[in-house]
């Protein structure tokens, strides 16, 4: 986003006088959508009627999509979690409000959403209806915008990934 007279909004000027400019309005850009996606996320659950931490929330999606057993693992996997003892610490705390059950099957452990757990969801997802969707719907971005932009986080996913996996061998 470029300000009126040209300028880019940066958080830190020394990032951006760099190869690529750009890169630090993009970073201060995410941030911002960061805060603000966090901020709803746990706005939302609230109003859903409990208040989680955006990750258990996030977790307890991730456990509930297609209604099938998932391993810890995968959970991590999906949601790019390095640090397993996030997933096992948000995924105790769901357990404990009743909103997931855990089990074994072998050495696995497996956790799956539970009816409070399901009910929450849907109360969520109604409420991002009605308080985020329908406006997006109505004033934008359209789809294939979204479909846009989804595709070149995921493309910029993939190259912070990258780097930092390049800075851990520094």
């Amino acid at each position: 986003m470029t300000a009126q007279r040209g300028k880019t909004i940066v958080s830190s000027a020394h990032l951006a006088d760099g190869a690529v400019p750009a890169l630090s309005e993009l970073e201060f850009s995410l941030t911002l959508a960061a805060t603000a996606y966090h901020r709803w996320i746990a706005r939302c659950a609230t109003a859903a009627g409990i208040a989680l931490a955006p990750l258990d929330v996030l977790i307890l999606h991730t456990v509930r999509h297609r209604d099938r057993p998932k391993r810890l693992a995968d959970v991590a996997l999906v949601l790019d979690i390095e640090d397993t003892h996030l997933v096992t610490y948000a995924i105790r705390k769901l357990d404990q409000a009743g909103l997931v059950a855990t089990h074994r099957a072998g050495k696995e452990k497996l956790v799956t959403a539970t009816d409070k757990g399901r009910d929450f969801c849907t109360a969520y997802r109604d409420l991002r209806e009605t308080m985020l969707a329908e406006a997006i719907a109505a004033d934008g971005p359209d789809a294939a915008q979204l479909s846009q932009a989804a595709a070149l986080l995921r493309r910029l996913s993939g190259q912070y990934n990258q780097a930092a996996r390049a800075a851990a061998t520094l």
